[in-house]
């Protein structure tokens, strides 16, 4: 076996423990390298003798397998950071998502795929289990499952109602969707008719294709989060 095969096999299963949430047995590593367990059990002892006392990290094998793991006595120093309170941060998917179903609710997942141009399954999915967005019925005529924002959602963003999300009449609306958005937000309560024919007057510019035109989902306001927690109801970045 060469010392650049030996060393390039090393890295491979340095790499492959790092991902690994679970320990990978010899034979599984052989699988993945495409090589025999003697070349295996070759490269893991030169990852270990890498991995030296100086270092925080050391290979060890546990449950039938081998894994990447902090040395023992780093413990004092992990454990701190272990109990920190984690944050629970937003996504810029996950507040787009948010803004949608707060503006439109219920509305369903098809739409608010529709709306922002992408699929939100796993979006929404997250939501409802963080507690942010619940099911509210189906379609009358697709059937689809409906979705509006819960109570937490408001405690999160300090909102009493949806009378406290910001005025849609801030922001201008375009792209392909941007007639039926407006027909949509008129019905939900948040686009008066004055404001509406207000806009069409003004004649927001189109872009001649309309296949490059962004999403009408980046033209909706988002309410955001300040970095203490507070909400903040001023234009942010679009999810």
């Amino acid at each position: 076996m060469s010392e650049d095969t030996l060393r390039e096999d090393a890295r491979a299963i340095e790499a492959l423990l790092f991902l690994s949430p679970e320990p990978l047995s010899t034979e599984t590593l052989a699988g993945l390298l495409q090589a025999d367990r003697d070349r295996v059990l070759a490269a893991i002892d030169r990852l270990m003798a890498a991995f030296d006392a100086d270092r925080g990290l050391e290979v060890g094998q546990i449950a039938g397998g081998w894994v990447l793991r902090t040395r023992p006595d780093m413990a004092a120093v992990c454990d701190r950071l272990r109990e920190r309170p984690p944050e629970d941060r937003l996504s810029p998917a996950a507040m787009e998502t948010l803004a949608v179903v707060a503006y439109l609710e219920p509305v369903s997942r098809p739409d608010i795929g529709r709306l922002r141009g992408v699929s939100v399954d796993s979006t929404v999915a997250n939501l409802v289990e963080r507690g942010l967005l619940e099911e509210s019925g189906r379609a009358d005529v697709s059937g689809a499952i409906l979705y509006r924002t819960t109570r937490a959602f408001q405690q999160r963003f300090g909102l009493r109602d949806q009378r406290d999300l910001p005025p849609i009449e801030r922001f201008e609306l375009s792209g392909p969707q941007a007639d039926d958005l407006r027909q949509r937000l008129s019905e939900a309560g948040h686009m008066d008719a004055a404001a509406e024919v207000s806009e069409l007057e003004q004649g927001a510019p189109q872009p001649p294709d309309m296949a490059e035109t962004p999403t009408v989902i980046q033209e909706v306001p988002v309410v955001t989060e300040t970095p203490d927690g507070e909400p903040d109801d001023s234009d942010g970045e679009s999810a």
